[in-house]
């Protein structure tokens, strides 16, 4: 007979798991999230073995860039959190790879035309111009971000109903547009929604504190309320089901 896990419980483990890096691998049987078609560390590991520079930026805790089979002869990072900086660092400098602390507004600490290739998964923000200032002519930009209304069933079950320009505030066009005014051409823009499964508490508390800029100030004490109705209803009726926004973007400096 299986046993069921009280609220309790399930909202002690996670706030009590770690939140270090960019590893979900903790989800692993609590949460599902389908993967775009492209498949990004794929593609970006082969761009890396063409490569003779590339920088990848706001690496988290280097879990993507380590994934490459091969990386450049010269091959930098950069991260702003001091936790993932440091998570980075051990797991990027054994495979000669720099890291280099640098906040995620601030210009990038290279000298212009630097890199044949920048990558960046799921950046806060993306800086055109600069990205157009260390590229060579010829180099390439790579990266898949978090398109509009990125996983809103959640975000509005704790805050409400969102104001449009909210819901449609990282949309791929605006993004296109930026780069090509930024002097980048726009080659490839694809994008996709994508299923979400939460199959317990603990993995929305876990995934509010790990993202937090999905419900700025999240604390379980201030919405504990509706994560225990949310709790009740994943137990009578199932999982609880959101939809993830990604889009793939490449852009070349001419």
């Amino acid at each position: 007979m299986a046993i069921t896990r009280t609220f309790e419980d399930l909202v002690a483990e996670a706030e009590a798991v770690s939140i270090d890096g960019w590893d979900f691998s903790w989800f692993e049987g609590r949460a599902t999230e389908e993967r775009p078609s492209w498949g990004y560390a794929r593609a970006m590991g082969d761009r890396l073995a063409r490569a003779s520079a590339a920088l990848d930026i706001q690496t988290g805790g280097g879990e993507v860039l380590g994934s490459a089979p091969k990386l450049p002869p010269l091959t930098a990072a950069t991260e702003g959190w001091p936790p993932n900086v440091a998570k980075a660092t051990a797991l990027l400098h054994p495979r000669g790879a720099v890291v280099i602390a640098s906040p995620e507004d601030a210009p990038l600490p290279f000298a212009a035309e630097a890199f044949d290739l920048v990558t960046s998964r799921h950046p806060v923000h993306t800086d055109w111009s600069e990205i157009a200032r260390v590229l060579r002519p010829g180099g390439t930009y790579f990266s898949q971000q978090v398109g509009p209304a990125n996983v809103f069933e959640v975000v509005e079950y704790f805050t409400g109903p969102q104001p449009e320009e909210v819901r449609n505030g990282r949309h791929p066009d605006r993004a296109a547009a930026a780069a090509e005014a930024a002097g980048l051409d726009v080659v490839d823009l694809r994008s996709e929604r994508l299923r979400v499964e939460f199959y317990d508490i603990g993995a929305v508390v876990h995934f509010l504190r790990k993202v937090i800029w999905m419900v700025p100030g999240f604390t379980v004490d201030q919405y504990r309320p509706q994560l225990h109705a949310l709790h009740e209803d994943i137990g009578t009726k199932g999982p609880f089901v959101a939809h993830s926004s990604r889009y793939l973007i490449e852009a070349r400096k001419p």
